[in-house]
C-alpha cells in the first residue's frame, strides 16, 4: 500500500518515519545524473574514434543531454505536484536507465545522441521529484541537514565520474570500452526503481496549478533555434538561415518570459514565474549561472579532449589529473556558506576571478606544451578553479535568494537549474566550435590555446556581474 502524503501535512504531522532511507534513495538516483555530467566527458575521445564521430557530434553528445533537461525539468516539477512525486520519479528513474542502455547499445552518433537526449529528459523528470519530497518530508534542522548532504554529493560526484570514466572506459570491461560508462547505470536504476517502490512516499500538492505543457514545447523549440546554427554554422559557413534560427529562438525564451502573468491568470503555472526576471538582482543571477554554466561545459569538453588526443593521456590519466579540479571544490564548498553569510556577493566575485585565474595557469601550462604537459603543471591551475568554484556557484542562489520574495523562492531555484543547463549547452557550442576550427588546421593545442580565453572571460564576467548581486544572503534558502 502507498503511503500518500500531502504537502500542507509535512510540517503539522508525525514525521514519515522512514524519510532517511526515502531520501537515501533518492539520493542515490540522482547521482546517476550528477555523475552523468562528467562520466561521458572522459569517454568523449573514445567515442569519438570508435564511432568515427566529428566535432558537432561530440558537442552535441553533451548538449543534447543539457537542453532536454533545461525544456523538460520546469515543467516535470509541475506535474509531479499534481499527479504525484513519486509515480513521476519512478517514470524517470526508469526512463533513465532504458536510455543509459540505449546510449550504450548506439551504433553510430545519431543514435548515441539519440539516447542522450532522452536520458536528459528523463532526469529532468526525476530531479525535481527528489527536492520537493525531500521539502515534504523533512521539516525544521532535519531539512537543512537533508538539503546540505544533497549539495555536497554535487562535488563528490563531479570527482568520482571523472575517475568512474576513466576506470571504465580504460579497463575495457567485457570489450564494452566506452560503452560502460552507459551501462553502469542500468543496474543502479534498478535498485533504485525497486528500494523507491518500498520506502518513497506518495506526495503532491493540495492546490497545484496546471503545468504549462504549451511552454514547454515553445522552450524546447526555442532551445533548438538557439544551440543549433551555434553547433552547425561554422561548418555550413553560416548562411543567413543561422541567425533567423537564432533570433526565433531568442524570441521565443523572452516571449514565456513576458508571458508568466497572463498564463498564471488562467490557472497554467508558468516555466518563468512572473516577478522573477523583473528583480534585477536575480536576473543578474541567472546571467551569472548561464555564464559559469558555459564556462564549465566548455572548458570540460576540451579538456577531455586536448589531454586524451593532444597530449595522448589514457581515460584513467585524464581523469586523476582533473580530480585536481574537484578537489579544489571539495576544500572551498563548506566553508563558502559561512562566508557568504558575512561577506554576502563578495565572496562571489572572488570565486569568478580565482576561476578565471586558474583557467589562466591551465592555458599557461598549456602555451608551454612543446614537449607535452605533465599532469603536475596542471594540478595548480586546476585546484585554484576548483576553489574558486566552490566560492561562486555553492552560495550562488542564496545571495540571489536575498532579492526574491519568499513565496517565489521554489521558482527561482527552478529557473536557475534551467539556466545552468541552457548556459552548459551554449558554452559547449561556443567554445567547442572555436576549439573544432583551429583543431582541423592547426593540432589540438592550438585549438586549445585558442577556446581558452572565452572559458577564461566567462569566469571573469561571473566576477563582474556578481556585483550586481545583493550585498548579503539570506539565512534560510530552504525554509
Amino acid at each position: 500500500m502507498t503511503t500518500t502524503l500531502q504537502t500542507k501535512d509535512a510540517a503539522g504531522s508525525a514525521a514519515y518515519p522512514q524519510r532517511w532511507a526515502a531520501a537515501i534513495v533518492m539520493m542515490t538516483a540522482a547521482l546517476m545524473d550528477l555523475i552523468d555530467a562528467t562520466i561521458v566527458n572522459v569517454a568523449l575521445p573514445t567515442i569519438r574514434r570508435d564511432l568515427q564521430a566529428s566535432g558537432p557530434s561530440l558537442e552535441w553528445v553533451v548538449s543534447a543531454y543539457l537542453l532536454a533537461f533545461a525544456a523538460t525539468l520546469i515543467t516535470a516539477g509541475r506535474v509531479g505536484d499534481v499527479v504525484g512525486r513519486k509515480r513521476m520519479f519512478l517514470g524517470g528513474v526508469a526512463a533513465f536507465g532504458l536510455a543509459s542502455l540505449a546510449c550504450g547499445l548506439s551504433r553510430n552518433p545519431g543514435e548515441l545522441i539519440a539516447g542522450r537526449a532522452a536520458a536528459g529528459t528523463a532526469a529532468a523528470i526525476m530531479l525535481p521529484q527528489v527536492l520537493a519530497t525531500m521539502r515534504t518530508v523533512f521539516t525544521g534542522k532535519e531539512r537543512g541537514a537533508a538539503f546540505g548532504i544533497y549539495g555536497a554529493m554535487g562535488g563528490i560526484a563531479t570527482a568520482a565520474g571523472l575517475l568512474l570514466g576513466g576506470v571504465l572506459t580504460s579497463a575495457n570491461l567485457f570489450g564494452w570500452g566506452w560503452r560502460t560508462v552507459f551501462f553502469v547505470n542500468v543496474p543502479v536504476a534498478l535498485a533504485a526503481l525497486i528500494a523507491a517502490l518500498i520506502l518513497v512516499p506518495e506526495t503532491r500538492s493540495e492546490q497545484p496549478l496546471r503545468p504549462d505543457l504549451r511552454g514547454m514545447a515553445l522552450a524546447a523549440a526555442g532551445l533548438v533555434a538557439i544551440v543549433y546554427p551555434l553547433f552547425e554554422g561554422r561548418s555550413l559557413g553560416w548562411p543567413a538561415w543561422c541567425f533567423g534560427c537564432l533570433a526565433a529562438g531568442v524570441a521565443a525564451i523572452a516571449w514565456l518570459c513576458v508571458a508568466g502573468r497572463r498564463r498564471e491568470r488562467s490557472g497554467i503555472a508558468p516555466l518563468l514565474p512572473p516577478g522573477l526576471l523583473a528583480a534585477p538582482a536575480f536576473s543578474a543571477g541567472v546571467i551569472v549561472q548561464l555564464a559559469f554554466a558555459a564556462g564549465l561545459q566548455g572548458f570540460s569538453l576540451i579538456l577531455a579532449l586536448w589531454l586524451q588526443t593532444g597530449q595522448h593521456y589514457s581515460p584513467i590519466k585524464a581523469g586523476v589529473t582533473t580530480v585536481a579540479f574537484s578537489a579544489g571544490a571539495f576544500l572551498t564548498a563548506g566553508l563558502s556558506i559561512q562566508l557568504a553569510a558575512r561577506l554576502g556577493r563578495t565572496i562571489l566575485v572572488i570565486g569568478g576571478l580565482m576561476m578565471a585565474a586558474g583557467m589562466y595557469g591551465v592555458l599557461l601550462a598549456a602555451q608551454h606544451s612543446a614537449a607535452g604537459v605533465d599532469p603536475w603543471q596542471l594540478v595548480p591551475g586546476l585546484l585554484v578553479a576548483g576553489a574558486g568554484l566552490g566560492f561562486l556557484v555553492v552560495p550562488l542562489i542564496n545571495v540571489v535568494l536575498a532579492a526574491v520574495p519568499a513565496g517565489l523562492a521554489g521558482g527561482a531555484s527552478g529557473v536557475f537549474s534551467t539556466a545552468q543547463q541552457l548556459g552548459g549547452a551554449v558554452g559547449v557550442a561556443v567554445v567547442g566550435s572555436v576549439f573544432f576550427a583551429r583543431v582541423d588546421t592547426a593540432g589540438f593545442t592550438a585549438g586549445f590555446e585558442l577556446a581558452m580565453p572565452l572559458v577564461i572571460g566567462a569566469f571573469v564576467a561571473c566576477g563582474l556581474l556578481s556585483l550586481v548581486l545583493p550585498r548579503t544572503a539570506v539565512s534560510e534558502a530552504y525554509e
